[in-house]
């Protein structure tokens, strides 16, 4: 007996079902994901990131902001993902057919910095978001596994809290692991004054 493949969702398809139920989810390859209710300590290393890094793009006066609830859509229109925190370029969004009315963007052009904040699902971080962000061309990617949840090959053995800053380097992520009171080097705010272990601290 042959069992039929459940029907993969557009994008469109995806914006036009998105129910108002204080829920949070994302299309994966086409499959709606429902994404795991966020702890206290997740929401305090979103709210302690966002404030860094609103007080660097302020301090040099760049057109950039976070928003509150937006996605971002993968080449292939197949992903749209809703980043833990990024940087909206707002002087690209004019070049952005969706952001209007749909609050989404497309283009590499529009997110300096898109960071993903670990939980449970922390395979989607490392594998699915990295490689789908890599082919969109988002120039910085940070992985700020806090929790020390993610595989012993990426955050070693014992497993150590970890922050990846990955940036685009010929069309490739360069991965570099952040630990300790290792100074934070981001290649978008480079005299930004930031450990690993501040972040971490955010969380307790």
């Amino acid at each position: 007996m042959t069992q039929a493949l459940p029907k993969l969702l557009t994008f469109n398809e995806f914006i036009e079902w998105y129910p108002n139920d204080e829920k949070r989810y994302e299309l994966h390859k086409g499959v709606i994901v429902e994404m795991p209710p966020p702890t206290g300590s997740h929401e305090k290393v979103i709210a302690f990131l966002s404030r860094k890094l609103t007080v660097e793009f302020d301090r040099l006066n760049l057109p950039y902001g976070i928003p509150k609830t937006a996605f971002i859509q993968t080449p292939s229109a197949e992903s749209a993902y809703s980043p833990d925190v990024f940087l909206l370029n707002l002087d690209n969004l004019d070049n952005e057919p969706l952001f209007q009315k749909q609050s989404t963007v497309s283009q590499a052009a529009s997110v300096p910095i898109v960071i993903e904040v670990v939980s449970t699902n922390w395979r989607d971080d490392y594998y699915n978001k990295f490689r789908d962000y890599e082919e969109m061309g988002i120039p910085e990617y940070w992985i700020a596994d806090y929790a020390a949840l993610g595989a012993r090959k990426f955050i070693g053995n014992p497993k150590q809290p970890t922050i990846f800053v990955c940036e685009l380097v010929d069309g490739e992520y360069q991965m570099t692991a952040f630990q300790g009171n290792t100074a934070i080097s981001s290649p978008t705010f480079p005299q930004l004054n930031l450990t690993a272990q501040q972040i971490f601290n955010a969380a307790n």
